[in-house]
């Protein structure tokens, strides 16, 4: 029976390109990276070289577990992207929407509680350590401008 070829998959609430090879595919979900990827399909036993367009409806319902919560499938912890978390102190795995809103509240938790890295954040400053002299001055006067010379109405030239 032959395969039915889709240009686009819905998986997890992210629009992926069937023409992708499964592996980097999974990339184009928020929070997914190329490592976990591969954990992932190895996890659901699908074939990373596969074209993404040519997974089977079971087979994308197998990724979307697995993505949703990748400790109870046996993934290490070393692959989630938010260990301990501060609130309930477990290893979570956040994707799409739900990163980008705990990352946000994060940042503002360190501008209330005037953290350094908070402080940084607050005034649009480099946060990790990064040289800031001669880098990442975009929006910002660069150098000195020199002021115009006037000339006064009653100075000679020359003398």
């Amino acid at each position: 029976m032959p395969q039915e070829y889709r240009h686009i998959l819905r998986i997890v609430d992210a629009d992926v390109d069937g023409t992708l090879k499964a592996s980097y595919a999974l990339t184009k979900i928020k929070g997914v990276n190329f490592s976990l990827a591969n954990a992932i399909l190895k996890k659901a036993e699908i074939n990373p070289e596969k074209r993404a367009g040519f997974l089977t409806e079971p087979e994308i319902e197998k990724i979307e577990e697995i993505v949703k919560e990748p400790a109870k499938f046996g993934l290490p912890s070393w692959l989630l992207n938010r260990r301990k978390d501060l609130e309930s102190g477990k290893d979570l795995h956040l994707i799409s929407a739900e990163l980008v809103l705990r990352n946000k509240t994060d940042i503002e938790q360190m501008k209330v509680m005037k953290s350094w890295r908070g402080y940084r954040h607050a005034y649009g400053l480099k946060v990790r350590g990064q040289r800031t002299k001669t880098t990442g001055r975009s929006g910002k006067a660069l150098g000195v401008k020199k002021k115009l010379l006037i000339k006064k109405p009653g100075a000679e030239e020359g003398k």
